[in-house]
């Protein structure tokens, strides 16, 4: 390859580098602060707007503070954001419009360390309740065609992984109105605040 063509090639890639990290550097971040440790979520309002907006809400709202992980399940998932420390579920919103397929379109999957809505058989009841693959769940919750839904993948932690991973070891059993997958410690969401 001529020198001219590798220098041209060499700056093409820093830029796209570059343009990547800016992308990234502007992404809202929310700081969870739990019982377990800390760790910090960026979300993508570009990719599923609707999504991100109701997140934040939440999160302005306070409404995750003193909310638990009600169901973990190790090489899955871990799931949190609408139930007290009483396992009494906190009062919502009217649900979020799917953006499921949307999301993935513009390159939103779910595998490991991405944050998604959690929802019924409806595609269109995702309130505030969220979840954090903690493996590649792309066979399984991505859309497989262009008319399933899917679920909504909106953000990514950028820290504090090492706390997922801690909350997803957790042993787990009943508790509350939930037969299996709760953590026996309880792991409880102190704040959710918007750090940037």
């Amino acid at each position: 390859m001529p020198v001219f063509t590798r220098r041209m090639a060499a700056a093409v890639l820093a830029a796209g580098c570059f343009a990547v990290h800016a992308w990234a550097a502007d992404a809202p971040k929310v700081k969870f602060a739990t019982t377990a440790g800390d760790f910090v979520v960026e979300v993508y309002p570009d990719k599923a707007p609707k999504t991100v907006a109701n997140f934040l809400q939440y999160v302005r709202d306070k409404h995750y503070d003193g909310t638990v992980f009600h169901r973990v399940i190790d090489n899955f998932m871990i799931q949190g954001g609408g139930f007290d420390t009483r396992y009494a579920e906190k009062p919502t919103r009217p649900p979020v419009v799917h953006e499921g397929r949307e999301a993935y379109a513009k390159g939103l999957r779910n595998q490991v360390g991405t944050i998604a809505m959690a929802r019924t058989s409806d595609p269109n009841s995702a309130t505030s309740q969220f979840f954090i693959n903690v493996a590649d769940n792309t066979r399984t919750l991505d859309p497989p065609g262009p008319n399933a839904p899917g679920y909504t993948v909106f953000g990514r932690v950028v820290s504090g992984m090492d706390v997922v991973n801690k909350i997803k070891a957790t042993p787990t059993g009943a508790g509350g109105p939930f037969p299996t997958d709760v953590p026996r410690t309880p792991i409880v969401i102190q704040s959710a605040t918007l750090v940037k």
